[in-house]
């Protein structure tokens, strides 16, 4: 896999000052997407194992409330697959630290059933992920007043409650 940027003080993407990683790679295309130079999964640099150092320094302060996951499209199969063991590091590092992931993959299509983003990781990756903010940006539908999201029909969803209920749980931002 492929990163294109790491920010260690992101105040955008999600609750809290967070470190987001933004992954190279997405299929969806979407019109007026805000970041279009992450598309090709050849874009960026290789995911190392410095990377993942560098990232795990950048959570330690106390400030930083989490790991955001964004991009491209951090659940495309092949991403899935090279951030999972990735965030089970952070999960074991930082418990009590949140990580958000943003797709444009809808939870109950494309990730609980048999679609074209679920694959052997999917299940697990869902596990450690607390916040999910799924759906693709639609640009008749962007809404700039929104928080954390760019489009009406994007979702923000409790990833814990929604696994242990087995029905979408929306998170509640003020």
């Amino acid at each position: 896999m492929n990163y294109l940027s790491v920010k260690k003080t992101d105040i955008a993407n999600g609750d809290g000052v967070r470190v987001s990683l933004f992954v190279s790679g997405c299929t969806h295309h979407c019109k007026g997407c805000f970041n279009p130079e992450t598309w090709s999964f050849q874009a960026g640099e290789p995911f190392t194992e410095a990377v993942e150092e560098e990232l795990l320094k950048a959570l330690s302060p106390s400030h930083i409330k989490g790991l955001t996951l964004l991009g491209g499209e951090p659940m495309e199969p092949d991403n899935q697959r090279a951030l999972l063991p990735f965030v089970r590091k952070v999960k074991k590092q930082f418990p009590d630290k949140d990580i958000w992931c943003y797709t444009g993959y809808a939870l109950e299509k494309d990730l609980w059933q048999e679609g074209r983003a679920r694959c052997e990781a999917t299940d697990e990756l869902l596990s450690y992920i607390d916040v999910l903010v799924d759906g693709e940006f639609v640009l008749e539908k962007k809404d700039i007043r929104l928080k954390f999201r760019g489009s009406s029909n994007q979702r923000i969803i409790d990833m814990m409650r929604s696994l242990k209920e087995k029905k979408v749980v929306f998170y509640s931002v003020e």
